[in-house]
C-alpha cells in the first residue's frame, strides 16, 4: 500500500516527463498517431485554447506597479529576442553549417518568444516576481510578433526554394497568437473569481499540448531521424551548453539591473525560457516539407530547459528561505 501510494506521488510529480518519454516511443511505434491529430486540427484547435487559456490567466490589475520596471522589460526583449538569435546564427552556422535542418531548427527557437506557462510557473517554484514574470512574457511575446518575420529573413538563407513572407507570417502569428490571447482577456473581466479553481488543469492541459506538439514533430520526423542517426547528438551538444550561456548572461544582467532576489530570479528563469509552440506554428507553415527534421532542436532545447530551470527554480527557492 505505501509503495502504491509513493507510485502515484511520483507519477503525479513528474508526469510531464514521463508523458515525454510516452509521446516519443509512441512517435516512433505509432507515427500515424502524430501525423493524424495534426491533419484532423486537433493541435491547431489545442494550441488556439492553450493561448486563450494563457489570456484568461494574465493578471492586469497587479501588474501597474511593475509596468514602471522600463529597463527591466527593455533588457528582456533586446536579451530573448536580439542577443539569443544572434549568439544562435553565429554559433549555428559554424558548428552546424552542414546540417541544415538543425541549422534552421536552432534559429527558430532562438527567435521565438518567451514561454507563457512554465516561465511563470517556474518562476513560482522560484518564489520570483509573478507580475514582472506576466509583463516579460506579454512585452516578450508582443514584440516579437514583428522580429520573427524580419530575423527569419536576415537569418535563413538555405539552396532550398523557401517562399518566406513576412506580411503573411506576421498574419498568421497574430491570428493564431493575439487572437486568443485577446479573447481570453476579455472574458477574464466577466470569470476572473472563478479562475482559481481551476488554474491547475489549465496548468496540465498548457503542457498537454506541449506533448501533442513533440508527438507530431518526432512523428514527422522519424523516418529521417533513424536515417541522422548520432547526428542527433550534435543538437544535444549543442543546445545544453547554449541555455547555459544565455541563464548565465541573464543572470549577470540581472545583476547589473540590481535586481533584488525575486525579480532575479524572475529574469534569470524566465527570459532563459523559449515557447516550443511558436517554431512549430512556423516550421509546419513554411519549413516541414523541405527539413523535415528542423523540429529537433527546438524540441530539445524546451527539454532542455524544462529540466535545466527547475533545478535553477528549486536554487532560488532555498536562497529565499
Amino acid at each position: 500500500m505505501e509503495k502504491e501510494g509513493l507510485m502515484k506521488k511520483y507519477l503525479i510529480k513528474y508526469w510531464f516527463f514521463i508523458g515525454i518519454a510516452v509521446v516519443v516511443f509512441l512517435a516512433f511505434q505509432a507515427p500515424i498517431v502524430g501525423i493524424k491529430i495534426k491533419e484532423w486540427r486537433l493541435l491547431s484547435i489545442g494550441i488556439f485554447l492553450a493561448f486563450f487559456i494563457n489570456g484568461l490567466e494574465l493578471q492586469t490589475k497587479s501588474m501597474i506597479e511593475e509596468m514602471k520596471n522600463i529597463r527591466g522589460l527593455a533588457s528582456a526583449v533586446l536579451s530573448s529576442l536580439f542577443f539569443f538569435p544572434v549568439l544562435t546564427y553565429f554559433l549555428a552556422s559554424f558548428l552546424l553549417r552542414d546540417l541544415s535542418d538543425f541549422t534552421l531548427g536552432a534559429i527558430l527557437i532562438a527567435v521565438a518568444p518567451v514561454t507563457i506557462a512554465s516561465g511563470t510557473v517556474l518562476t513560482g517554484l522560484a518564489r520570483g516576481n509573478i507580475p514582472l514574470s506576466i509583463l516579460i512574457c506579454i512585452a516578450v511575446n508582443f514584440v516579437s510578433l514583428f522580429t520573427i518575420p524580419i530575423s527569419l529573413r536576415i537569418m535563413v538563407q538555405f539552396e532550398q526554394h523557401i517562399e518566406l513572407s513576412a506580411i503573411e507570417l506576421l498574419k498568421n502569428l497574430m491570428l493564431i497568437v493575439l487572437l486568443p490571447t485577446i479573447l481570453g482577456q476579455l472574458l477574464r473581466i466577466k470569470v476572473q473569481d472563478r479562475l482559481k479553481r481551476y488554474h491547475a488543469a489549465f496548468s496540465y492541459f498548457s503542457q498537454t499540448v506541449i506533448l501533442m506538439i513533440i508527438l507530431n514533430s518526432v512523428s514527422s520526423s522519424t523516418d529521417q531521424l533513424l536515417r541522422a542517426g548520432p547526428q542527433v547528438l550534435y543538437v544535444f551538444l549543442f543546445m545544453i551548453p547554449l541555455h547555459a550561456v544565455v541563464l548565465i548572461t541573464n543572470y549577470g544582467l540581472s545583476r547589473v539591473l540590481k535586481f533584488d532576489r525575486p525579480s532575479r530570479a524572475t529574469f534569470t528563469i524566465h527570459t532563459s525560457q523559449k515557447t516550443l509552440t511558436i517554431p512549430y506554428i512556423v516550421w509546419a507553415a513554411y519549413f516541414s516539407v523541405h527539413l523535415p527534421m528542423a523540429m529537433i532542436p527546438p524540441i530539445v532545447y524546451h527539454l532542455t530547459q524544462m529540466v535545466t530551470d527547475t533545478f535553477v527554480a528549486d536554487h532560488f527557492r532555498k536562497q529565499s528561505e
